[in-house]
C-alpha cells in the first residue's frame, strides 16, 4: 500500500535514502535550504509513520553569537568598509567613521571595527588626520581574511568543528560562545527502504479543507488531509492590566497618604512667577533660558491679583539679587520645568501651619532622550511645613520613604538649588546603573517663604526623580521601558509592591504595617 508525504517530507526521504546512515539534521536543512526548527515538524511526522529513526545527543559545542549571525546576513564589518570607502574618503577619521555607518548602514561602532581590520592591513591609511586609501593589494589581503573567517562561521553554523587557532579568532571577535546543544541525527528506517525501493512513497498535496465533491472524485485518496487537535488550547493574550509604572505610583500615593501626606495638583501650563520667581530664581538665571525651559509660542501673559504677592517678589529680587525685576516676565506662561511649582502655590494658598503635602505628576524640559532622561517625566514632590521641621527631617524622611520601597541603601551628599539651605542630593543603586541621583532637597530659604507669606514657619521640600526611583524598583535600566506599548513586555514586567509585613503592637492589639529598615 503507498504511503502519501507532503512535497517537503518526500525531498527530505530521497536525501536520506542515498545515506542510509545517520545524519545531521542541521546539515539535512541546510543541504534542502531550510532552517533546521522548520525541519522538525516534517522529522517528527514521518518518525511516527515509522519512515525514518531518530536520535538525539547533548554535546558541548561552540555556536554562533547574535553578532555571529549578522556577519553572516550582511558581511564582516571590514567588507561593509571596504563597499563603501571609497565615498568617504579623504576626511578626518571622526567624518569618515559617520560617513561609512551612513552609507553602509552600520552602527559607529562597527565602523570603527571594520576600519580598524583594514587600517591593520595598510588598506586605509590616516594621513595628517585625513583617511586615505592604501595599497589595493593590501585591501585585497584584508578581503581574502574576511572571507576565511566567514567560510569559518559558516562551519559553526552547520555544527562542524574548528581548530584550536580558528577558536580563538572567533571568540576574540566575539562571533562565537561555548554552549551544551542537543545534537539531532536522523537516518531512513527499514520500512523506508523497503517502501522507497517498491515506489510506494508518493508525494501529495497538503489540504485543510475537505469539500463533499472530493469524496465523489476519489481526490481523497491521492491528497494529505491536514489534521486539527482540537483538544490543544489556542494561545491567548494575557488579561489586560495597568502599566506596571502607574501602577509603581499608585503605590508610591498608597506610602505617602500612610505617612500622613496630602496629594495635592497644579497646572501644566504654568506661570514663571510659580516656577521660579516664588522660588527665589533670578530672571537671569541660566535654568530659565531657552535650552532648560519650553516657552509657549504666545504672546499671551497670566493674571496675579495678589498685589502683596508681587511686591513681595519684586522687593526680595531687587534687594537680595540686586537687578530690576520684571512683572511681565513673570506672568509668561512656560511648561512647567518642576512640581515644586504645585508646592509654592500650596504654601501661599495655607500660609502658616502644620500640613504635609505631596503631588505626582508630569513635568517638561529639553532634555535629550536616553536611557536615562526624558522630555517628559513624571516627578514627585512634596513638603513638609511646621515651625520646627528641620533638615534632620528631611534626611529621616528620605531613609523611610525608600525603605518603604525596599530600598536598603541610600547615598547623601551636599547640594545646591536655588530655592533651598542646606540642600542635599540623595543617591539609591541601580542594580546596573549603579549609583543614580533621585532625591534632591532642602529647606526652603528664608527667602521663598517671605515671597509666600508664610515667614512665621519652615517647610523641607523635596522634588524626587520618580521615574528613575521606579527603574531600581521594578527592574529597569531604560527609562523608555517605563512607557512601552509593547504588550507582551508589559505583562512580562513585575507587580510592584509595598514590601512591609504586619505587626502586633500591644496597646489593643492593633495591627500595623511596618516598613523594613
Amino acid at each position: 500500500m503507498k504511503t502519501l508525504v507532503s512535497k517537503r517530507q518526500y525531498i527530505v526521504l530521497s536525501k536520506l535514502v542515498n545515506t542510509k546512515d545517520y545524519t545531521l539534521v542541521d546539515e539535512l536543512a541546510y543541504s534542502i535550504g531550510i532552517k533546521r526548527e522548520d525541519l522538525m515538524r516534517d522529522l517528527a511526522e514521518l518518525g511516527n509513520k515509522g519512515l525514518v529513526d531518530i536520535k538525539r545527543e547533548i554535546v558541548e559545542a561552540y555556536v554562533l553569537t547574535d553578532e555571529g549571525k549578522k556577519v553572516l546576513e550582511i558581511g564582516l564589518p571590514e567588507e561593509i568598509v571596504y563597499n563603501v570607502m571609497f565615498r568617504c574618503k579623504n576626511k578626518t577619521l571622526n567624518d569618515f567613521l559617520e560617513c561609512i555607518s551612513r552609507e553602509g548602514n552600520i552602527p559607529i561602532e562597527w565602523a570603527r571595527i571594520g576600519f580598524q581590520h583594514l587600517a591593520r592591513n595598510r588598506c586605509i591609511n590616516v594621513v595628517k588626520g585625513v583617511v586615505e586609501i592604501g595599497s589595493q593589494d593590501n585591501c585585497l589581503k584584508a578581503l581574502e581574511e574576511a572571507t576565511w573567517t566567514k567560510a569559518w562561521l559558516k562551519e559553526v553554523a552547520l555544527g562542524h568543528k574548528i581548530p584550536r587557532d580558528v577558536e580563538r579568532i572567533l571568540k576574540r571577535r566575539k562571533f562565537i560562545v561555548r554552549t551544551k546543544l542537543t545534537k539531532i541525527y536522523v537516518k531512513p528506517s527499514g520500512k523506508l527502504l523497503e517502501l522507497w525501493s517498491k515506489g510506494l512513497v508518493k508525494e501529495a498535496e497538503v489540504i485543510t479543507i475537505v469539500h463533499p465533491k472530493m469524496y465523489e472524485t476519489g481526490e481523497l485518496e491521492n491528497v494529505i488531509i491536514k489534521q486539527f487537535d482540537l483538544s490543544i488550547p489556542p494561545p491567548r493574550k494575557t488579561i489586560s492590566r495597568l502599566n506596571p509604572y502607574m501602577e509603581f505610583l499608585d503605590m508610591v500615593r498608597e506610602i505617602l497618604v500612610s505617612m500622613g501626606f496630602e496629594e495635592v495638583k497644579g497646572p501644566h501650563v504654568e506661570l514663571e512667577l510659580w516656577n521660579f520667581d516664588t522660588l527665589f530664581q533670578a530672571q537671569d538665571h541660566p535654568a530659565r533660558e531657552i535650552h532648560d525651559t519650553f516657552f509657549l509660542d504666545t504672546d499671551f501673559l497670566g493674571r496675579v491679583d495678589d498685589r502683596e504677592l508681587i511686591e513681595r517678589a519684586r522687593k526680595v529680587h531687587e534687594v537680595k539679587w540686586g537687578y530690576k525685576w520684571s512683572l511681565e516676565k513673570a506672568l509668561k506662561p512656560i511648561l512647567r520645568t518642576q512640581t515644586t511649582a504645585v508646592s509654592a502655590r500650596i504654601i501661599y494658598e495655607r500660609g502658616p501651619g502644620e500640613y504635609r503635602c505631596f503631588t505626582i505628576d508630569r513635568v517638561f524640559r529639553p532634555e535629550t532622550l536616553d536611557a536615562k532622561h526624558a522630555m517628559e517625566f513624571y516627578q514627585l514632590d512634596g513638603i513638609i511645613v511646621g515651625k520646627k521641621v528641620s533638615f534632620k527631617d528631611l534626611l529621616a524622611f528620605f531613609k523611610e520613604f525608600a525603605a518603604a520601597l525596599g530600598i536598603k541603601e541610600v547615598w547623601f551628599k551636599p547640594g545646591y538649588f536655588p530655592f533651598t539651605e542646606p540642600s542635599v542630593e540623595g543617591f539609591v543603586k541601580h542594580s546596573k546603573l549603579g549609583w543614580i541621583e533621585v532625591f534632591p532637597g532642602g529647606v526652603f530659604r528664608p527667602e521663598v517663604m517671605e515671597i509666600l507669606g508664610a515667614s512665621e514657619v519652615r517647610a523641607i521640600a523635596w522634588g524626587i526623580g520618580i521615574d528613575r526611583l521606579a527603574m531600581t524598583v521594578l527592574g529597569i535600566d531604560d527609562i523608555r521601558d517605563l512607557f512601552t506599548k509593547d504588550i507582551d513586555y508589559i505583562a512580562s514586567m513585575p507587580e510592584p509592591k509595598i514590601p512591609y509585613y504586619y505587626t502586633k503592637t500591644s496597646a489593643d492589639n492593633v495591627v500595623v504595617k511596618k516598613y523594613p529598615s
